[in-house]
């Protein structure tokens, strides 16, 4: 892929159509970091931010800047014209409009802030300390199935099943309802649904129904016959101001945290294990230390940001840095960008244990949008590698799959805004 990239002309270069950057976006961001840490693209006037104090500046600004383009970008169509130097209100009586606008992630304040609220009544410390003893056995069930053939396709038979059935016991689903959600959710995904395709598939409205519709199912159940479960619990959650929400407020913020937390998450654990299946040394490194295991996971989220890409409109003109912004500009903050910031991070593009900010980078956004499933994709992770090096002895790569050590074969999702592998072969040797 280097010498396709050698050939790209990266001042003209259409990010968001172009496959070749879904499979290293790093020169490209680097050669717009070197040009300035916002550079507007030619193709679909978006203003490109890969610098770590500018990415900083926008999460923290909510008055200059909404989410309610956050997934779509450049691709969210306004029935009106964005004109005058203040959309704010062409925003308000016309967001419902744009695709995922009923996510968490598209809100502003003041409704963001209560459903946050909300949200974070859901995943109490002690909840997660909960779904952390289930994770365990989990992780040990779903190596089971692979672990005496001495090899798996590390997405298909345990990052994806795994991640989904985390959040599925976190928020409550009936254990005897979870083959249901495998078969439906992980075992029918498609490339060519996935989120910011590079592709010209257009987005849909409400791209997640299966899981409005079990969710309302279910939380409509719990508020007419209460039970001692979890899912009583999200049934009845309250804002924080006490009052209770309507169905559809509940069962939007779970089901959009199943879908956001599985797909996020499943792509860091599989770097993480490419990484140990390239680099036997750092391998050997964390079988002899486990206390280096979550400063690990800090820098494959630095270095492999799962989001690529999160999306702001100016609701009125701004600077930031010495570039002008003017209303109604999309903007998109590359957080694999910002964490690669040789201002910020030193030898950025190396994994260092000893990183004294290890914890700075923007992997998981920054500011009130910041991922409020982060403490439970560490865990995941945490508990993962614990057990694989636990159950298994020398971790590498199939050659049969990959092809030998530089010269890999790898194929990425073919999304401008999540960076994860396909698939990840790996071989092992069986322990106990």
């Amino acid at each position: 892929m280097g010498a396709a990239l050698s050939d790209l002309d990266f001042e003209t270069i259409d990010y968001f159509r172009t496959e070749a950057l879904t499979e290293d976006p790093y020169p490209y961001w680097d050669h717009l970091r070197a040009r300035c840490p916002i550079t507007k693209e030619s193709n679909h006037d978006v203003y490109m931010v890969t610098g770590y104090d500018e990415a900083i500046a926008v999460y923290h600004d909510q008055a200059t800047f909404s989410s309610c383009n956050s997934v779509v970008g450049p691709f969210a169509r306004f029935s009106v014209p964005l004109e005058g130097d203040d959309v704010t209100e062409i925003i308000a009586t016309h967001r419902d409009e744009l695709p995922f606008s009923d996510q968490l992630p598209s809100f502003d304040p003041p409704k963001h802030t209560a459903h946050r609220g909300l949200l974070m009544r859901l995943i109490t410390p002690k909840r997660l300390r909960e779904n952390e003893e289930f994770m365990r056995r989990l992780a040990d069930r779903q190596v089971d199935e692979f672990h005496a053939k001495g090899e798996c396709d590390f997405i298909a038979d345990y990052a994806g099943p795994f991640t989904l059935l985390v959040i599925a016991d976190l928020l409550g689903v009936p254990e005897e309802d979870h083959q249901r959600f495998l078969d439906k959710l992980e075992r029918r995904r498609r490339p060519e649904a996935t989120l910011g395709n590079t592709g010209d598939q257009s987005m849909r409205h409400k791209p997640l129904e299966y899981l409005y519709q079990q969710f309302t199912a279910y939380i409509e159940d719990r508020r007419r016959q209460p039970r001692h479960d979890v899912m009583t619990g999200l049934a009845t959650a309250t804002f924080p101001d006490g009052t209770l929400p309507p169905v559809e407020d509940v069962m939007r913020i779970a089901a959009n945290l199943f879908a956001a937390g599985q797909e996020t998450t499943a792509r860091l654990l599989s770097t993480a294990l490419q990484i140990l299946g390239e680099r036997p040394e750092l391998q050997r490194q964390l079988r002899e230390d486990r206390s280096l295991i979550p400063v690990f996971i800090e820098e494959t989220l630095r270095l492999e940001s799962p989001i690529k890409g999160d999306f702001r409109l100016s609701r009125v003109p701004t600077t930031i840095g010495d570039v002008e912004i003017p209303a109604g500009s999309t903007v998109m903050v590359l957080p694999g960008a910002a964490n690669r910031d040789p201002r910020e991070f030193d030898h950025p593009e190396e994994l260092r244990l000893d990183r004294p900010n290890v914890r700075q980078h923007i992997a998981f956004g920054h500011g009130i949008h910041t991922c409020a499933g982060a403490p439970l994709a560490r865990a995941e992770a945490n508990v993962t590698l614990h057990r694989f090096l636990d159950r298994m002895q020398d971790i590498r790569i199939s050659e049969a799959h990959h092809g030998p050590p530089g010269a890999r074969r790898w194929e990425y999702s073919p999304t401008f805004m999540l960076r994860g592998l396909q698939q990840l072969h790996l071989e092992f040797t069986p322990v106990g």
